[in-house]
């Protein structure tokens, strides 16, 4: 394997950085708020699936307040 100068490892990191299409601010904002939308509408989900195991285990088993 041949050993890269640390000089040349930057070059290198640049030009690949030069390559990356970042996304705009708005397409930015749109992705965080999806992924935070998403992430309440899941906990959610669990939270009320959790809630219905909890409540059929205490009608089953007769154990619980």
């Amino acid at each position: 394997m041949a050993k890269t100068s640390p000089a040349q490892f930057i070059r290198e990191v640049r030009q690949e950085l030069a390559k990356v299409t970042w996304p705009s601010r708005r397409e930015l904002i749109a992705t965080t708020v999806s992924v935070f939308a998403m992430s309440a509408l899941a906990a959610l989900f669990f939270f009320v699936v959790d809630q219905v195991i909890a409540v059929a285990v205490q009608l089953i088993l007769g154990v619980g307040a």
